[in-house]
C-alpha cells in the first residue's frame, strides 16, 4: 500500500486516467473527489461488498433455477 500525505486542493493521479482530489478535511473525516472515466465503477467499501454478494446470490438463483429445469425434463 502506498501512504501518502496530502493538502485540501493536492491531487493524487492514478495512471492516465483517474485523478483523487482533497476536496475537504474535518477532524477524521477526508472529502474525496475522483475524476474517472464512466467506464470505471468507483464504490465506496461496503457499497462494492453488497453488489458482490448480490452478484454471487443471484449466479446461485440462477443455478438452481436451471437445476430445476433439468429435473423437470428428466423422466
Amino acid at each position: 500500500m502506498l501512504v501518502l500525505t496530502r493538502k485540501v486542493g493536492e491531487s493524487i493521479r492514478i495512471g492516465e486516467d483517474i485523478e483523487l482530489k482533497i476536496v475537504d478535511i474535518d477532524g477524521e473525516q477526508i472529502k474525496l473527489g475522483i475524476n474517472a472515466p464512466k467506464h470505471i465503477e468507483v464504490h465506496r467499501q461496503e457499497v462494492y461488498e453488497a453488489i458482490q454478494t448480490e452478484n454471487e446470490q443471484a449466479a446461485r438463483l440462477k443455478e438452481n433455477v436451471m437445476n430445476i429445469f433439468k429435473n423437470m425434463n428428466t423422466p
